[in-house]
């Protein structure tokens, strides 16, 4: 239950994330800074640690889960620029823009949203602490979601109110995918090579993704401060949660 809660919050994230793209994304380089920093923490003090426990506790060996880790990161990488689903570099296709180009990528999201609402239950299947770290993850990767979706609509030419009713089922897809995992469980064994996968994911969208985006177009020394601020704040979160 506390899993579909807190995706209830991804919901609002995602929204939020998107009406902001309408109105402040000259300031949203900011935001990504911080969210960077946060993210790429929690991969640190939460995960990684959470991790070699694992292996520790059930005798495995831990190059399975660090495999599982590259392959995660791989994976989404591979994904997001395949389907070209980075707002960042949307004017390197201009020329293709096209309002169906535009639906396609929000449904790619819509099903990038579905896999964060997985991971907050399965968080919460390895333990209260994890799935709390998962989902402060998965809100702040959200917001930057709900931005990407009402971004690519738009200039692809689609109006604002399809863009909103994309941003509608972006925001409800982890809320459904958090519900999913209420029909099965990941056996004990399996939890290292999970967390490896998912902090993988956390890496890449983090270090690669959010990261230069936050310091493409405006980056400026405060930017950078909030980088450090948000691995702090991840440090703070994962000692107290």
């Amino acid at each position: 239950m506390s899993a579909i809660l807190l995706s209830l919050t991804t919901f609002f994230s995602t929204l939020v994330g998107g009406l902001f793209g309408l109105r402040y994304r000259d300031h949203l380089y900011l935001i990504m800074g911080f969210t960077a920093g946060v993210l790429v923490g929690l991969v640190s003090f939460d995960l990684l640690p959470e991790i070699f426990r694992l292996v520790y506790a059930l005798h495995l060996d831990s190059t399975g889960p660090m495999l599982a880790l590259m392959g995660g990161f791989l994976l989404f990488h591979i994904v997001e620029k395949s389907i070209l689903i980075h707002f960042s570099h949307e004017e390197q296709y201009a020329v293709h823009q096209h309002p169906l180009v535009g639906v396609l990528s929000a449904v790619a999201l819509t099903g990038h949203s579905f896999l964060d609402g997985v991971g907050i239950g399965l968080g919460f299947q390895v333990s209260t602490a994890v799935g709390l770290i998962v989902s402060i993850a998965v809100i702040s990767h959200d917001f930057s979601d709900g931005l990407n979706t009402v971004t690519l609509m738009l200039v692809n030419k689609n109006t604002s109110r399809r863009s909103f009713l994309l941003l509608l089922v972006d925001a409800g897809a982890p809320v459904a995918g958090a519900i999913s995992t209420m029909f099965f469980t990941i056996p004990s064994i399996g939890l290292p090579y999970y967390l490896g996968f998912f902090a993988g994911f956390l890496l890449y969208i983090g270090a690669s993704d959010i990261l230069p985006q936050a310091h493409s177009n405006k980056s400026t020394a405060f930017t950078l401060v909030l980088t450090v601020l948000g691995v702090v704040f991840a440090f703070v979160v994962t000692r107290f949660v």
